[in-house]
């Protein structure tokens, strides 16, 4: 069962709490509109299994959420979970825009702390948020059990992140991509000085591909596979409970 303990507020709460009106626009604008690609081989990738119920965790303003809703069977259960109350509101206001407001459900809640019982999905998804959740983050681990508590037995966990090209001239090309117009333009757009510099530079030192899948079978799942998007600048993990 879920422990019953309060969990403290993530170090990165108060950022992404505060929700700029342009959120959506520079999150598609600094990947070159790639990202809505992404996040549809990220659903195909869900729903290859044909689950009955799925958990989209730091859904944020509900992107992957809805693509799920519209491609996935009618019987199955999709629920959206995010710490952040405005991002939640765009996201149910989104749902509904698209048709899909009764088929999913939003929920305020932890990554760390998730209110549901073990073994409750057969697949967890997550999409641009595993960095936040997983990098110089001190509830990683609890983040990661969670994750392996809810899953059902042979469940998958699917993630679309941001990576770290193999290939060093493609890999200093994606850092300098970063720093001299995702880090300012997110800033001028947004306002947020803070999110945009903490986004910038966790992008730049995050996990190899390596890592990350040491880092998932370190905290028990039992396979991981990678496919890399866009000369490995961004990629999908699937791990297997």
């Amino acid at each position: 069962m879920s422990n019953s303990l309060p969990s403290p507020k993530p170090p990165l709460h108060n950022i992404f709490t505060a929700v700029p009106p342009h959120y959506d626009l520079v999150n598609h604008i600094i990947t070159i509109g790639m990202d809505k690609r992404w996040r549809r081989l990220a659903t195909l990738a869900c729903l290859e299994t044909k689950p009955h119920r799925v958990l989209d965790i730091g859904c944020g303003t509900g992107d992957l959420t809805i693509s799920m809703a519209r491609l996935a069977n009618k019987d199955t259960e999709i629920t959206g979970l995010d710490y952040s109350p405005p991002m939640l509101e765009i996201a149910k206001e989104k749902a509904e825009k698209a048709g899909v407001g009764k088929r999913v459900r939003f929920i305020e809640g932890e990554a760390s702390h998730l209110p549901f019982p073990d073994s409750t999905f057969d697949v967890t998804a997550i999409s641009f948020a595993f960095r936040n959740l997983t990098y110089k983050n001190p509830v990683c681990q609890s983040h990661l059990a969670e994750v392996l508590r809810v899953l059902k037995p042979g469940g998958r966990y699917v993630i679309v992140e941001s990576s770290q090209p193999e290939n060093s001239f493609i890999r200093a090309c994606s850092h300098f991509y970063i720093r001299v117009f995702v880090k300012p333009l997110g800033i001028i757009l947004s306002g947020n000085i803070g999110a945009y510099r903490y986004l910038a530079e966790s992008m730049i030192r995050f996990y190899s591909p390596g890592e990350v899948k040491d880092l998932l079978m370190s905290a028990g799942f039992r396979e991981v596979k990678y496919r890399p998007l866009f000369f490995g600048a961004a990629g999908i993990y699937v791990a297997v409970k």
